[in-house]
């Protein structure tokens, strides 16, 4: 092995792995460190959404993924006599893939650990534990105990993906803010479900509460609140279990019970998400309760987010600081799924029966109100992503008057740009990210990008990594694709989904980044401007030096 890395990655857990992935794509030189010997075999996420889904897709893998899901997953949450408080069940396809799906962590973290062997320049390294850091100028070099003794290792960045005892986080002395929920939990994991249906429970029992979820492959998980009192040998006690599930199921005793382990509830937030040449990523810099399942996908987020950032740095094509907007971008987004997951597990975990009583008559009055019924059943409480700073260029309203004046018009910089199907070049139904590529992308509707964009411009955006896109209606695709000039992609509106988005907003070029984030939206005419504030936002001297 070479000792010198652009990236090293401590940790091959989903997140590392992602991450790993996502450099390979970019030709980013890469070790994975892992102290394990392998994969860890059991799950602990069970809820991968439609956002980290998009990521699948992104490096190339999402077909490798889906085979280990259960699409739509519905969740009806109850009380302590079973009655039904809200159900949400969102179907969305905004982003391309379902909003809510079940799924088998570990099949899932094998096939991001294969899914490297596409690329080598990245390895990864099982049983190897980095035992301590040394930095300088020009980068650090890892400690690290290997089976056949120690080694030193060089690379430009490390990031800590190690889990939330990160050593790379102790190494850097950073709090880790938030509580440590007296509340813990038991997970039973079953093969053979003895149930089968396909939905999920939340059980807010105020004697004990639950949740049972239908997993991939017959398998089905319960998690059962603990009490005080109660340590971690209830896990391998039969009475206590069977006494759990016996009011769930006819024959605890019979089960096919595959493993049994206690958690506890952590809310907690690195101070700090970068330190010089140190990233933290996952749970390394956030962790939560699992009630709301976006531990693992805040996890990917993370990856997404600082996986073209990294490889854009250490391949000369912006500078250094562009990574402090990793930590701008995500660090306000992961506090508020920290609090939406405590506001969830105080919701089904509460054991006060005054409390729970009044939980129950406000569900009661949520479940009469349309809207509000609505918004819970289509997950619209759960807080997406939107960037106020970092490599985004807000934009203001414009007040041209061949505009109407739409002062409710959706605001998209800083927001996930939608993924419907389309049509590409070759008349094939695609999603849309699939017909322009992966990197940056300038997205213009029923115009010839070329036109707005000046030759230096695009040179700039095509060592960016960027293609320029040319959106119509379906109907146009053959006469839009014969006039379209070299590199530009066309993309057909088949299902009218992009006409709507656009028809919604009062601009018609929209640039987005790789993490399919919007830098910024403009009139067709001030492309060319705007997209230079891009180019200067994501790194000034990157700008400079190539103009």
């Amino acid at each position: 092995m070479s000792d010198r890395k652009d990236v090293i990655i401590i940790g091959a857990g989903p997140v590392g792995l992602t991450l790993a992935n996502l450099l390979g794509q970019f030709g980013v030189s890469t070790v994975v460190f892992e102290g394990r010997d392998e994969l860890i075999d059991y799950p602990r996420a069970v809820g991968i959404d439609d956002e980290a889904l998009r990521t699948m897709q992104t490096i190339g893998l999402v077909d490798k993924v889906l085979p280990h899901t259960v699409p739509d997953q519905k969740i009806r949450i109850v009380n302590g006599e079973r009655k039904v408080l809200a159900e949400i069940n969102p179907t969305t396809r905004e982003f391309g893939w379902p909003r809510r799906n079940g799924f088998i962590q570990p099949l899932v973290d094998k096939a991001l650990l294969e899914g490297l062997a596409r690329y080598p320049h990245v390895e990864v390294r099982f049983g190897c534990r980095v035992e301590a850091f040394e930095s300088a100028s020009d980068g650090v070099t890892a400690t690290v105990s290997t089976p056949t003794g120690e080694e030193r290792v060089s690379g430009s960045y490390v990031v800590g993906c190690d889990g939330g005892r990160s050593l790379t986080r102790q190494h850097l002395g950073l709090a880790f803010e938030g509580e440590t929920r007296s509340t813990r939990g038991l997970v039973i994991d079953v093969a053979n479900d003895p149930i089968g249906t396909p939905h999920a429970v939340f059980g807010g029992d105020p004697s004990r509460g639950y949740a049972t979820l239908s997993l991939p492959h017959g398998i089905r998980r319960w998690e059962f609140t603990l009490f005080e009192g109660e340590s971690e040998e209830v896990a391998e006690d039969d009475e206590f279990v069977f006494s759990l599930l016996a009011p769930h199921v006819p024959d605890p005793a019979s089960l096919d019970i595959i493993r049994r382990r206690v958690y506890a509830h952590h809310a907690r937030v690195a101070e700090k998400f970068r330190v010089g040449r140190f990233m933290l990523a996952g749970d390394a810099a956030h962790v939560m309760p699992v009630v709301a399942g976006q531990g693992w996908n805040s996890g990917i987020r993370d990856a997404l987010n600082l996986g073209w950032k990294l490889a854009a740095v250490v391949q000369g094509k912006a500078g250094d600081r562009l990574l402090d907007s990793y930590e701008d971008e995500r660090r306000e987004h992961v506090k508020a799924m920290v609090a939406l997951s405590l506001n969830m597990a105080n919701l089904v975990t509460d054991h006060n029966r005054l409390r729970t009583a009044v939980r129950d008559m406000a569900a009661a009055v949520v479940d009469r109100l349309p809207k509000a019924r609505a918004r819970l059943n289509s997950q619209g409480y759960k807080p997406m992503p939107k960037y106020d700073h970092g490599v985004v260029v807000p934009s203001k309203l414009p007040t041209w008057k061949s505009l109407p004046d739409r002062e409710d018009a959706p605001r998209t910089v800083g927001t996930l740009f939608p993924q419907p199907t389309v049509r590409n070049a070759d008349g094939e139904s695609v999603l849309l990210d699939d017909a322009t590529g992966q990197g940056w992308r300038v997205v213009v509707w029923n115009n010839n990008p070329t036109a707005f964009v000046s030759e230096i411009d695009a040179e700039r955006l095509a060592r960016f990594g960027g293609v320029l896109v040319h959106a119509v209606p379906a109907t146009q695709l053959p006469w839009a694709k014969a006039a379209a000039a070299p590199g530009v992609r066309v993309v057909g509106d088949e299902s009218g989904l992009l006409k709507s988005w656009f028809d919604e907003r009062p601009f018609s070029a929209i640039i987005v980044r790789p993490d399919h984030v919007v830098a910024a939206e403009c009139l067709a005419q001030e492309l060319s401007a705007v997209l230079g504030k891009v180019f200067s936002v994501a790194d000034a001297t990157f700008a400079a030096q190539n103009a």
